[in-house]
């Protein structure tokens, strides 16, 4: 089969498109026929090596866990292993394979049964691989957030993946948004739906004065200070990416200041579940949430749409295509 091989961190450069060995389901798995799979910061930093912890988890010198990267797939199942029970050959399904072997940047891959759930006849294959990790970080963000109807909220780089969700999300609950984004994506972040719009090139949102019961922050750069100051009483800091070392300082810090703050400080790690995919698709359903897709590139050109996700222009998510049999 073809596939994007991942074999070195580096630069896009250093990936290589080509054939590979078909995997082979294990009893609990699925072998899937990827249709599409989507581009995450973490498949970036993971191909950079960066940060240090991914070659901790994946390999110090060289990535020896996976042999492709790409976790956010859409497909449909071409064959099962003996204990799977939930799925069927011929189902269209799609999933977050980040904890296992990733593998999504390619013809088929293998998946565990329990990182899958069906996916809608009206949902598009590139739709369903824009999903699971932007979506679901937006998801768990809301909600370690408690965003409730009617609060203030900003958005730090709601243009992005999981920032466009996270708009969308938030709107459905009636909240006041306002988005951060770079002068070329005002536009944009203002047709998704936000009541504000903040160019961080002209203007430090923890420095005008205004403040929000939520700051979900997608793009954290700022001090910890900085963010208590543009918080409204009893709001919620969380951090879903940015530098590492200011998710390091959240870590050590948070706990210390959320004793003696009613502001409170907090990092979200990471957690795929496919009961929070299961209520994104039920917000797409109902029409709330419609993952944005700025483009999709065929396999073939997977190395490029890499090097172009890596460029930051990006509005919303870049999907890797693989031509359908149906």
């Amino acid at each position: 089969m073809k596939a994007i091989a991942f074999t070195k961190y580096g630069s896009p450069e250093d990936l290589l498109y080509g054939e590979v060995e078909k995997p082979v389901p294990k009893e609990n798995e699925l072998l899937i026929k990827v249709y599409a799979a989507s581009i995450n910061s973490w498949d970036w930093e993971l191909l950079q090596g960066k940060p240090f912890a991914n070659r901790m988890m994946f390999g110090l010198f060289a990535p020896k866990k996976i042999e492709s990267l790409g976790c956010d797939i859409a497909g449909r199942v071409e064959a099962v292993g003996e204990k799977v029970t939930r799925f069927k050959p011929g189902d269209d399904v799609f999933g977050d394979l980040s904890g296992g072997d990733w593998g999504g940047f390619a013809e088929y891959t293998c998946a565990n049964e329990d990182v899958l759930v069906s996916k809608p006849a009206d949902m598009t294959f590139e739709q369903a691989a824009a999903i699971p990790q932007a979506g679901v970080l937006a998801l768990q963000g809301l909600r370690k957030g408690n965003l409730q109807t009617g609060q203030k909220i900003l958005i730090n780089g709601a243009s992005g993946g999981a920032g466009s969700f996270a708009v969308q999300m938030a709107k459905a609950t009636g909240a006041e948004i306002t988005g951060v984004c770079r002068t070329a994506k005002l536009d944009f972040v203002r047709s998704l739906g936000v009541d504000h719009v903040i160019d961080y090139t002209r203007e430090d949102f923890t420095r005008n004065g205004q403040q929000y019961d939520l700051i979900l922050d997608m793009m954290a750069r700022h001090r910890i200070s900085d963010y208590r100051r543009a918080l409204a009483p009893k709001g919620a800091y969380v951090a879903v990416g940015g530098a590492s070392f200011l998710m390091t300082r959240v870590i050590l810090l948070g706990p210390l200041i959320n004793l003696f703050s009613d502001r409170k400080i907090g990092l979200l790690l990471h957690k795929p579940a496919a009961h929070d995919l299961e209520q994104i698709k039920s917000l797409f359903e109902s029409g709330k949430v419609i993952p944005v897709i700025d483009k999709c590139f065929p396999l073939s050109e997977g190395i490029e749409a890499m090097r172009y996700f890596s460029e930051g222009r990006a509005k919303g998510k870049v999907v890797i295509t693989v031509d359908q049999d149906v």
